[in-house]
């Protein structure tokens, strides 16, 4: 297992989806959870880039992909990729019937034009 700074491995997942696109009835294509608080954003390729804002505006430097099948890390300070670390609080992922992109039923028909590349 590799050691990386700024993993709170203790900490829960903030929930199933990302924080900010519910708030405002959003979607996202795929999600990120923040290491050190458990906050769920979604991905840069997603239209609204909230995991890298998050990052951004608290300073914590580590996501963990928050999709099944998915364990790696990235550090913002190091721009460095880890293909795993520490177990994390469970869940590890958002719900299997959760649909990728998400959520059901606020996905645009044309979400593939949205996305950031």
């Amino acid at each position: 297992m590799t050691e990386i700074q700024g993993v709170d491995p203790s900490v829960p997942p903030s929930g199933t989806g990302c924080v900010e696109c519910e708030a405002v009835q959003g979607w996202w294509l795929h999600l990120r959870r923040c290491t050190q608080c458990g906050h769920i954003g979604c991905c840069d390729n997603s239209p609204a880039q909230h995991a890298t804002s998050h990052a951004k505006e608290t300073g914590h430097p580590v996501i963990r992909s928050f999709e099944p099948g998915e364990v790696w890390f990235w550090s913002y300070p190091e721009e460095d990729f880890y293909e795993s670390g520490p177990e994390l609080a469970p869940p590890q992922h958002h719900p299997m019937d959760q649909p990728v992109p998400g959520p059901a039923g606020r996905v645009p028909r044309d979400w593939r034009a949205k996305l950031n590349p």
